[in-house]
């Protein structure tokens, strides 16, 4: 699943183009695609049309661009393999298109923005926009929590929602409530870089290994980021269809039976909510 690096390559994609630009048609070719707008693709194709994008924001996973009316965005959730493209505006058909925005930009003429999605689990909508602490966010992104690249992240609170549980880290890093962003691959990046093991009780680290790890986490997102994210096959790509370079840097994730790079001891995978956790046994030793 794209995770914040991911979708902040395509925000920083999709904004030289999208920002200015008149919404000049909109056609839905299949409505999985909008199972965020409850309204159903008619609203959705009138209240985009003729309307234009004002900025390019994300939180967390959620990318969205504002409307010119100053109430309304289009919001997007990539899902596991959503895909926005920019295309120009005769281009054919994309595999797996479900929406297709024609777009009218002052500098850079006519285009269009492809929304395809292999799984259908990516979605569109127009979400109504509410007031968050000086911020204008969509209503269906108010229960995420700011993530750690953001200029507002509050690293105190942070800390202190960490002392308050007692599941382990990695759990709580997942928890899009308590800081977004940071999925399964980053997770397991920043806690090997900080030498953290993923079932440690969050409630447990000490104040220095939580401001380790914050930094740590803001360090491995910012070169996941320079290097256009991460790619393991042609679900994840930048709005040119371009994939990202990150999985050659990684030293955990995915990395299982191979040595750490950093003791050279064979790195192992545990089964974690479904998923895996990849870590050093030695480096990040479980302190009990």
């Amino acid at each position: 699943m794209p995770e914040l690096p991911e979708v902040e390559v395509v925000r920083a994609g999709l904004a030289p183009a999208a920002v200015g630009s008149l919404i000049t048609a909109v056609s839905v070719f299949d409505e999985r695609a909008l199972t965020r707008h409850v309204a159903g693709a008619a609203d959705f194709v009138g209240r985009l049309e003729g309307r234009t994008f004002t900025a390019a924001s994300r939180r967390g996973k959620f990318l969205w661009l504002p409307l010119d009316d100053d109430d309304s965005a289009l919001i997007a959730h990539l899902g596991m393999s959503g895909q926005m493209l920019l295309r120009a505006p005769d281009a054919g058909a994309e595999r797996h298109e479900r929406v297709r925005i024609g777009i009218e930009h002052p500098t850079h003429g006519e285009l269009a923005i492809v929304f395809a999605d292999q799984r259908t689990f990516g979605s569109l909508a127009v979400d109504a926009l509410i007031d968050d602490a000086g911020s204008r966010i969509p209503t269906q992104v108010a229960h995420i929590a700011r993530d750690p690249l953001d200029p507002r992240f509050d690293d105190p609170a942070f800390r202190a929602a960490l002392a308050r549980r007692g599941s382990a880290i990695k759990r709580v890093l997942l928890d899009q409530g308590v800081v977004s962003g940071i999925g399964n691959i980053y997770a397991d990046e920043s806690l090997w870089a900080a030498r953290i093991h993923p079932e440690t009780p969050a409630a447990s680290l000490s104040t220095q290994a939580v401001r380790r790890l914050v930094a740590e986490v803001r360090l491995v997102l910012a070169k996941a980021l320079a290097e256009g994210g991460t790619s393991f096959d042609a679900q994840y790509v930048n709005v040119n269809g371009q994939a990202g370079y990150f999985a050659h840097s990684l030293n955990a994730y995915g990395q299982q039976g191979k040595p750490c790079p950093r003791c050279g001891t064979s790195i192992v995978r545990e089964s974690f909510m479904n998923r895996g956790s990849h870590f050093c046994p030695r480096c990040q030793r479980l302190r009990t």
